[in-house]
């Protein structure tokens, strides 16, 4: 695999067709026709037939009639996995029982699979483990950090960021006796570093916003940070596997990712944790279990913890979602990086434009980055009935999610999404809202998942 950045844009030219598009004039006195060259199907159908990752969607299991454009919260299935899985269910753990602890390598697995794992991040393999969830994780090294900067009273986060993550470093906070300070979403550096000083111990960012795709500069903003002696965490959960990461050119202190998503390991996957080596032998952390123990099986009543990324454990993993995480990350040794990001970009830019063409005229606006450098492996449309529009995409089989208040989001996984899925995903959503279909009563219900 190899890990870089690159520099995408627009295809320089679009298959077109006119379409005749009617609007009213705004003084009231008729409709005025324009002749207006739009975007073609046959043009994301060329793309298709000339991507270099095409051949990847071959590896999943993906249903008939659905377009899926919401791997940035749950991956599809990979084939291998099911063979995989059900190997360990039938004859690992069926056949031979608990002897597959040494037998089938199930406890060295967290850091085999982690060492799989860290080309994806531009970390070391030594640098990475996988255990428990993301939020764990991220409340284990964000307490580690700072307990490392003694003295320092300050924690700097975006207001905006993943709930989850604020509870959690809220809740660090409170047990640590230090003050979270928050920035707007969207500040630039220089507005960040404003609120960062010698009394900041930690500043963790999510790298790619979750509601509207933008991303951060990692390496400016670990710089700035690393400047005034405070330690930077990073929330990878939508950057592993659909964008370059470069963790150790960065010099990011900590970083914590996800499974399920861009990855595909699987619901509720175990997360990854990341910890660059010069720190290992600091890092105190607040979950002492006995799979970060020198000596888990000497059973000793007092904590010793384990050498290097290892004491970063804390109780047993879920083996077989650990299994179909493993299994899943096969896939990656034939993926050119390079090439995803470009597909990615591409995708990106193609719902834009198609947005921009179809969808302004009934009140969309594009509420991602519109430059690629700026922006993640997804897109998001904002409009007033942005729940019900999605609920209606979904039950015509263009899956995509929304989050609130009124975002429409599709996420780009390019192993297996094709373009003709981004340009059908748009053309249906012009459909539900030019005949009125959203509008249903059915699709103003909300379910326990948006």
């Amino acid at each position: 695999m190899s890990i870089q950045s690159v520099e995408a844009s627009t295809p320089r030219s679009y298959h077109t067709e006119p379409i005749v598009v009617v609007h009213r004039a705004r003084s009231g006195t008729g409709p005025v026709s324009m002749l207006h060259h739009m975007i073609s199907r046959t043009h994301a159908e060329d793309l298709d037939a000339a991507d270099p990752v095409a051949s990847h969607r071959n590896s999943f299991l993906l249903p008939d009639g659905v377009r899926y454009l919401d791997g940035n919260s749950l991956g599809a299935l990979p084939k291998g996995v099911v063979e995989r899985v059900t190997h360990t269910l039938t004859q690992e753990w069926g056949t031979s029982l608990i002897r597959s602890w040494n037998e089938a390598g199930w406890w060295k697995l967290p850091g085999l699979v982690g060492a799989k794992l860290a080309p994806l991040i531009g970390a070391l393999p030594h640098e990475v483990t996988i255990a428990d969830s993301t939020s764990i994780n991220l409340f284990k090294v964000m307490v580690a950090a700072i307990r490392m900067r003694p003295g320092r009273t300050r924690i700097v986060v975006e207001a905006g960021t993943f709930a989850t993550d604020l509870y959690l470093i809220n809740e660090a906070a409170r047990l640590t006796n230090t003050t979270v300070v928050t920035v707007p979403n969207g500040a630039d550096v220089a507005t960040i570093m404003a609120a960062v000083d010698e009394r900041t111990a930690v500043v963790c960012f999510t790298h790619v916003d979750y509601r509207s795709g933008r991303m951060q500069p990692m390496n400016a903003i670990t710089t700035s940070v690393h400047n005034v002696g405070a330690l930077m965490i990073w929330d990878l959960a939508h950057s592993t596997g659909a964008v370059p990461v470069d963790l150790n050119a960065a010099a990011a202190d900590f970083a914590v990712g996800c499974g399920y998503k861009y990855l595909n390991g699987g619901p509720g996957a175990p997360s990854h944790v990341y910890a660059a080596a010069r720190h290992h032998e600091s890092i105190d952390q607040p979950l002492p279990g006995w799979h970060g123990h020198a000596r888990p099986f000497d059973f000793e009543p007092a904590y010793a913890p384990a050498p290097g990324i290892t004491r970063l454990g804390c109780g047993t993993p879920p083996l077989l979602s650990l299994v179909a995480l493993d299994a899943a990350l096969d896939l990656w040794n034939t993926v050119d990086m390079v090439a995803l990001r470009a597909k990615s970009v591409a995708m990106g830019e193609l719902l834009i434009t198609l947005a921009d063409e179809r969808l302004v005229v009934h009140g969309f606006t594009v509420a991602s980055p519109r430059l690629a450098d700026e922006r993640g492996s997804q897109v998001s449309l904002a409009h007033p009935h942005g729940f019900a529009m999605m609920q209606a995409l979904i039950h015509g089989g263009t899956i995509g999610d929304f989050r609130a208040p009124d975002l429409l989001r599709f996420g780009f996984a390019p192993l297996y999404l094709r373009y003709v899925d981004v340009w059908d995903a748009i053309d249906d959503l012009v459909h539900i809202t030019e005949t009125g279909q959203w509008d249903d009563p059915r699709f103003a219900t909300r379910a326990s998942v948006t």
